[in-house]
């Protein structure tokens, strides 16, 4: 199927095509679900249009490559208006998205009050066509942070059913993944960050939704797998070691290089996309050397872990 072009032709391409073998790659992987159109898929950088065409042709792939009932589950970024989440979610829905993944309204950024929050997450899932999921990313909206209580009072909500949190607090996603007060069966709490995976799965979470899986899914799926062990091996712990200090040093080059790293890294190593960077701001590439000096310095042993894997 053709990229689709962006309505007024200043920006690049949409390459659904590219995306579709991508996720079909992901899934032959033992990644067990996607998050299309999150935060390092650029979704404010596409129409309501564009997002719909993905998803659905993402959900038809899935299905001809026997995938059936796969979990999908699309990004909905935006700075506060209900109407435009809802028209969003709307169209994952009837596109074949299970959940949707919705941004926490951050344009006042730390000005946003926590009741404030509840409530505007609350007339989401009041009216959304499908289950969601809270998703916290101070880096992209301006700072504003989701205390545990009001994860708290957000997962008794009955189309609330977890959250992702793109932070380095580690204590936060333990007090949440722990606090007696949530049904854990009903509200599960991911990470925006492979480093995260054995520590916090340890205590209770249910995993990440992370960039590193897009270039390196089996490292990260054998990690998880080992994560979910009872009672590992001593050799299995081992590997739990070895594994997460290879994510955990790839995860340094996400750190390092964003969006555009990220974008470099499923090119040059699993192949999918190009080195030309996304849609204004963000087009371009890494810096002269950059790929070969990161690649040394953090790679390596994902790499190798990903290549025995293989």
């Amino acid at each position: 199927m053709p990229a689709t072009s962006s309505p007024d032709n200043l920006q690049p391409a949409i390459d659904i095509d590219m995306q579709v073998k991508h996720s079909i790659f992901l899934a032959c992987a033992g990644i067990t679900g996607i998050a299309l159109l999150g935060s390092t898929g650029e979704v404010v950088h596409m129409s309501s249009e564009e997002r719909r065409s993905m998803v659905a042709a993402v959900r038809g792939a899935l299905h001809c490559a026997g995938f059936n009932d796969y979990p999908l589950m699309a990004g909905m970024m935006t700075n506060g208006d209900l109407n435009e989440v809802l028209a969003s979610l709307n169209h994952y829905a009837s596109a074949g998205a299970q959940w949707g993944l919705v941004l926490a309204p951050g344009y006042f950024g730390p000005e946003v009050r926590q009741e404030g929050l509840v409530a505007w997450f609350t007339a989401v899932a009041d009216r959304s066509p499908i289950p969601i999921l809270v998703y916290n990313y101070p880096g992209v909206n301006n700072g504003l942070k989701i205390l545990p209580g009001t994860y708290r009072k957000l997962a008794k909500h009955p189309k609330i059913v977890g959250c992702k949190m793109s932070h380095a607090n580690v204590s936060r996603h333990v007090q949440v993944s722990l606090d007696p007060e949530i049904d854990h069966d009903k509200f599960r709490v991911y990470s925006g960050f492979a480093n995260h995976l054995g520590p916090i799965v340890a205590f209770g979470a249910a995993g990440v939704i992370a960039g590193m899986a897009a270039v390196y899914p089996k490292t990260v799926v054998r990690l998880m797998n080992l994560m979910l062990k009872e009672e590992p091996t001593p050799e299995e712990r081992v590997e739990i070691h070895r594994l997460q200090f290879a994510v955990s040093q790839g995860e340094e080059f996400v750190m390092r290089y964003g969006v555009l790293g990220i974008k470099e890294a499923c090119f040059r190593v699993a192949g999918f996309g190009n080195v030309e960077g996304g849609r204004l701001p963000l087009r371009g590439q890494l810096p002269n050397g950059a790929w070969e000096m990161a690649r040394s310095r953090f790679l390596m042993e994902i790499d190798e872990a990903e290549a025995s894997l293989n």
